[in-house]
């Protein structure tokens, strides 16, 4: 751990230290993965880094494997005075540059904190494409928050118009995929196929997320009208949380007739291997998504996709050479462009082909670490 702390510290000779705090501390949400991608990353170039976050083995060990500092606070909720006092302590302790927060409940602990603690700057990520309440809204807005960091521009227009914020305290920042782990060439298509008894003949359609903005209903529905014509179609929905959410999925799959055609996968920490199984990824959201990140791994993993136009993902799918980017809620528009990828295996093939080029270019893990690292030393310039 030492030689790898002192060769980091070699790469970066302005380093700062850096809060990137977050409720929730299981790897089973984006927000999860892309909080922790930044903080390794910037530990990885020279940055002396520390997450805050609830208890938990599972991001402990994630954080020491990193060489990154991990402090344990409760963060039961907005409006937590034990949680609240500890960070006063800790930041008058530490001193951070950067406090960087990732969701509500970080948000408002590390406001309330920087007003009477000492905070170089603080920035907070908004990753979803619901607009700001009220509350929300005098949040982001407060004096005390340095700039706010979108995952799209999408997500960028709905909160200056609906939070009334200045459009330069709104930065975009895209979400990164690691292209070196989501590579194609390093995963058998044939390992989690084999593990959920999917046959190697199926052609298979996988989707992450089982809320019901995800999408997945209206995928089912697609997947049971291309079935009479393409009998070898199967869906994997991938992402079931807890035991009542995947009796509600099952219901609803065994109402459409589907159960033979479906098969309900729990959270996943693998999904470079589960993705590699995938002959198609969709995701079918109508609400709440900034860029799906499953689709850009899906992409950096070669695989064609279909996303809707929702949120940011035009951003992504920025062309047809890239991608399927259809209406949603659109059943039939769902089914058709399905059907063109399972027609059309060559088509397939080179707009996949394209997708991985495209993550690498713009939404590379490396590109967004260092977009991090300039926009914290615009913000730290500003503040002194």
């Amino acid at each position: 751990m030492h030689a790898a702390r002192a060769r980091s510290k070699t790469y970066n000779a302005r380093a700062v230290r850096v809060f990137q705090i977050l409720e929730f501390n299981q790897f089973d949400t984006g927000s999860v993965h892309q909080m922790f991608q930044a903080a390794a990353g910037l530990r990885e170039r020279g940055h002396d880094v520390t997450i805050v976050s609830r208890p938990g083995a599972a991001m402990a060990g994630r954080a020491a494997e990193a060489d990154v500092k991990f402090v344990a606070m409760p963060l039961r909720n907005e409006f937590d005075p034990i949680s609240l006092a500890k960070m006063i302590r800790l930041f008058r302790r530490e001193r951070p540059d950067v406090v960087h927060v990732h969701k509500g409940v970080a948000h408002s602990l590390a406001l309330a904190a920087a007003y009477v603690a000492p905070v170089g700057a603080l920035v907070v990520n908004r990753g979803v494409s619901f607009p700001l309440d009220r509350w929300n809204g005098a949040k982001f807005r407060a004096r005390r928050v340095d700039r706010v960091v979108t995952v799209c521009e999408a997500i960028k227009r709905v909160i200056v118009e609906s939070g009334r914020l200045p459009l330069e305290k709104v930065a975009v920042v895209y979400a990164g995929t690691d292209v070196a782990l989501f590579d194609p060439s390093k995963w058998d298509r044939r390992t989690f196929r084999a593990e959920k008894a999917i046959g190697d003949d199926r052609f298979l359609v996988a989707q992450v997320g089982v809320r019901d903005w995800k999408g997945w209903m209206e995928l089912v529905d697609a997947v049971m009208a291309l079935a009479p014509a393409h009998p070898r179609i199967h869906l994997a929905l991938i992402g079931c949380r807890h035991e009542r959410e995947r009796a509600e999925v099952l219901g609803f799959v065994r109402a459409r007739g589907a159960a033979e055609r479906v098969t309900l996968v729990e959270v996943r920490t693998d999904m470079p291997n589960v993705l590699a199984a995938a002959d198609l990824v969709v995701d079918a959201s109508w609400a709440g998504t900034g860029i799906t990140g499953t689709i850009r791994e899906a992409m950096a993993m070669r695989k064609p996709i279909v996303a809707t136009d929702c949120g940011g993902n035009r951003e992504l799918v920025s062309s047809p050479g890239v991608g399927w980017l259809i209406a949603p809620r659109d059943v039939a528009a769902l089914t058709s462009a399905i059907a063109e990828i399972i027609d059309r295996p060559e088509r397939a093939a080179e707009v996949a082909r394209n997708a991985r080029a495209h993550v690498e270019r713009g939404f590379s893990k490396e590109l967004r670490i260092a977009r991090l690292e300039t926009l914290y030393e615009e913000v730290l310039r500003g503040s002194r």
